[in-house]
């Protein structure tokens, strides 16, 4: 129903920046959250920053509030992660994830769509 497909991945040394991209197609409710999560090899799946496709709502997992922003185009149906002051404990997999509700989660378990991932390293 919808689908989704990161880009802008990279290497990078720490204090540089990265735009994350995520793509969606199917359909595009006002009533979408979106989501970023990363996964570090051996690692849980940790939530990122999460906003509503329509609407002011959005959450930040600790470690990334003022460095990291989650922003939409509607037009282009994309998502965008910007990405800065990058530190080595960063680097992960990428994902963007997607769920058809009312708020803005900010669990794993709540989000029923998601890319196939796009690899953040962060050399110090």
């Amino acid at each position: 129903q919808v689908q989704l497909v990161e880009s802008g991945g990279g290497s990078v040394q720490a204090g540089d920046s990265l735009r994350l991209s995520c793509t969606f197609s199917g359909h595009t409710f006002n009533s979408l959250a979106v989501g970023w999560f990363r996964q570090a090899p051996g690692q849980v799946r940790e939530f990122v920053a999460a906003t509503r496709w329509s609407g002011e709502n959005t959450e930040y997992a600790d470690s990334v509030k003022a460095r990291f922003t989650i922003s939409r185009d509607n037009a282009n149906n994309m998502v965008f992660l910007q990405m800065n002051s990058l530190k080595p404990e960063d680097t992960a997999t990428y994902y963007c994830a997607a769920v058809i509700t009312g708020w803005t989660p900010v669990r794993l378990s709540d989000f029923d769509y998601w890319g196939q991932g796009t690899q953040v390293t962060v050399s110090s």
